[in-house]
């Protein structure tokens, strides 16, 4: 069964700190890894040491604090970068170096200005700079999705023999479908020797909307485990939501595939990054938004009501949210208005409700969403009428 667990490699205070306006200090940084710790993240990618002395305190900072998941600092292919992520790292129980380069043809033409042979030479060298801090190395081959895929293979296939224990490929701009992502880590699963020394890794975003779907491509192909940040947060259109991977794994277990996340950590969590970050989560973000467990359209309230699983595959308290919301709006039907003036405490019959539906609907003409003072209103004049 331990084969079959897929690793959480969060990096929302890495890749989810890029995003604009969304800096964090080491005081907020430690608050957020110390709940990453709680919701059983595994492998907790606290920032990029050499990029600021900011940055280097937050990692030293958080690597003295967490004690059960693993540290893990970001480098470029450099060897002072790699030293200085060592030396923020030194602390920690459990520590590794995250160092890579990229890999397809554009980065090696256009971004170093180099060939194939010479970023295999650098690939290896930074793999073992990284050998004399730890024995947990991670090397990631950046703009993986759009390498070819023997030069990939043979560039994987150097690096685990060099001493890397996490091979990452990333989609790094987001450009790959879900089948052609899955068909690069079953090719990498294929015909790298030694692959079964090293965990392959998934790291995608979101620029096509296709982030989450392609991470669990890639898992279903053999990859064990997937980089992501809560709410999705990243450069660009953000990473692979670790709310929703996590969720998909619980859904679908005829994958075999799971995580130590505790999902009832998600929507507290969510608010957590939420609110530290500065940056608010669409209503309708799966898993955590606002309306993910809200129902207007009168269909849909009605086959709720009925049995919630007609329209909720996930239970709110499962992930950590509040009740399932039943929204009045010109679109609800009266099954849905009656179930709310129940709740109100009123008790009106079927005559009742069809009287009321009318008076309903032509307030929900005037009003984005009918609230409970505005039933109660409705409620009382209607029963005013019967006195009068």
């Amino acid at each position: 069964m331990a084969e079959n667990k897929v690793f959480i490699f969060d990096t929302t205070l890495r890749d989810g700190e890029q995003v604009p306006g969304c800096k964090l200090n080491t005081k907020e940084k430690i608050e957020l890894a110390l709940a990453l710790e709680s919701l059983g993240v595994d492998i907790i990618e606290a920032g990029f040491p050499i990029s600021s002395p900011g940055d280097f305190e937050s990692v030293s900072e958080i690597s003295k604090i967490i004690k059960n998941a693993t540290v893990c600092g970001l480098s470029r292919a450099v060897e002072k970068d790699i030293e200085v992520a060592g030396e923020a790292l030194k602390h920690a129980k459990r520590g590794r170096i995250h160092t890579g380069i990229g890999t397809s043809d554009s980065h090696i033409k256009n971004k170093f200005n180099s060939n194939r042979e010479e970023i295999l030479v650098r690939a290896v060298q930074a793999v073992k700079w990284a050998r004399r801090y730890t024995d947990d190395i991670e090397f990631y081959a950046e703009d993986a999705g759009r390498t070819e895929n023997e030069y990939l293979a043979k560039v994987v296939e150097a690096v685990i023999a060099a001493g890397a224990t996490t091979v990452n490929i990333p989609d790094t701009t987001g450009y790959c479908l879900p089948h052609q992502y899955g068909e690069k880590i079953a090719y990498l699963m294929n015909n790298v020797k030694d692959v079964d020394k090293a965990v392959i890794s998934c790291h995608c975003h979101n620029d096509l909307g296709l982030a989450t779907a392609n991470s669990i491509a890639g898992a279903i192909a053999g990859a064990r485990q997937i980089e992501c940040t809560i709410n999705g947060l990243g450069e660009r259109a953000g990473n692979t939501a670790l709310e929703e991977v996590v969720m998909v794994f619980r859904q679908h277990a005829n994958l075999g595939l799971y995580t130590n996340i505790d999902p009832t950590q998600l929507n507290p969590i969510s608010r957590l990054v939420s609110d530290t970050m500065r940056m608010p989560v669409q209503p309708n973000k799966a898993i955590v938004g606002a309306n993910a467990f809200s129902h207007s359209s009168g269909i849909h309230q009605d086959g709720f009501l009925k049995n919630a699983l007609t329209y909720e595959i996930i239970r709110p308290e499962e992930v950590g949210a509040e009740n399932s919301k039943i929204v009045l709006t010109a679109r609800s039907g009266r099954s849905a208005l009656a179930y709310r003036f129940k709740n109100l405490g009123f008790e009106f019959n079927r005559n009742d409700i069809d009287t009321l539906y009318d008076q309903f609907l032509k307030m929900a003409d005037t009003l984005k969403e009918v609230e409970d003072e505005n039933l109660r209103r409705l409620a009382k004049q209607y029963q005013d009428s019967f006195i009068a």
